[in-house]
This record gives C-alpha cells, sequence and structure tokens, in this order.
C-alpha cells in the first residue's frame, strides 16, 4: 500500500512539473506584441498620401516582406471602380501592382520611396477585384488601396 501511495505521490509531482514547464514555455513562446516603429511610421505616411473618403467602397494598408507576393480581394459590386494606390518603404523599393494573373499581366510599378506618389487607374470588375502585390527584393513595404465606384 505504502509503495502505490509513492508511486501516486510520483506521477502527481511529475505532471505538476511538466504543466509547469509546458505553462513557462507557452508565456515565453508568446510573440511580442512590439510593432516596428518603421512600419508605423511608413503605414501613417501612406494613410496621409491616400487618405480615407466618404464614398470608398474599399480601403486598406498592409505591410508586406520584401521579396513578397499577395492577394488582396474586395468584395464588391459589378462595375468600373477607380482603384488608386500607394506604397512607402525604404530607399530602392518597389512594388509591382497587377489585376490578373502576375504571369500574364504585368501590372503597373510602382516606387515606395518615402516621397512615393499615389496612382490611380479604372477597372472592370464583375463582383470581385483581385490585385496581385509583388514587393521587389527591397523590402518590406507599406502598401495601401483605396476603391471608388465611378459613376456609369
Amino acid at each position: 500500500m505504502r509503495v502505490d501511495r509513492a508511486r501516486g505521490a510520483a506521477l502527481y509531482a511529475a505532471a505538476a512539473v511538466l504543466l509547469a514547464a509546458g505553462t513557462t514555455w507557452w508565456f515565453r513562446a508568446a510573440p511580442s506584441d512590439q510593432a516596428d516603429p518603421t512600419i508605423e511610421r511608413w503605414t501613417q505616411s501612406a494613410e496621409r498620401l491616400l487618405p480615407h473618403s466618404a464614398g470608398e467602397d474599399d480601403a486598406d494598408t498592409v505591410a508586406l516582406a520584401a521579396g513578397s507576393e499577395r492577394q488582396l480581394v474586395s468584395a464588391v459590386e459589378s462595375g468600373t471602380y477607380w482603384v488608386a494606390v500607394v506604397c512607402v518603404g525604404g530607399g530602392d523599393s518597389r512594388v509591382r501592382v497587377s489585376m490578373g494573373e502576375p504571369a500574364i499581366d504585368s501590372g503597373r510599378g510602382l516606387d515606395c520611396t518615402l516621397d512615393a506618389q499615389t496612382d490611380e487607374f479604372k477597372v472592370a470588375t464583375a463582383g470581385r477585384l483581385r490585385m496581385y502585390v509583388t514587393v521587389d527584393e527591397a523590402g518590406p513595404v507599406v502598401f495601401r488601396y483605396t476603391l471608388h465606384r465611378t459613376a456609369d
């Protein structure tokens, strides 16, 4: 009987040690909530260059890593839209924005340096607007877009 109690106590002690170790690992492995101040500054610049406005159908601001590719999808009604885009990043950073598959549609190149300007173009859609954004090897960058339906 004593042996059974000793085994039980050892088993409970081992379980408590494993639980404490797992809890410690869980909290230490959690990602930090600290945002990169450069990305925060670039996000503010992008939103200042291309602010929210009345009547916009969609808008988004995303941070993208160097060499990355991202598909942005907007669920909008069928029709024609003005798409305004801006990219903010460090020296020599550029993105390519295309409305079709990147291998088929060469898209438009945008300079993302700190003196970046907005670009605007018209596009027709049948219910979903898909935009592919590809970042050059110089990055990261912050990309922002807005959609406004045109008056047909």
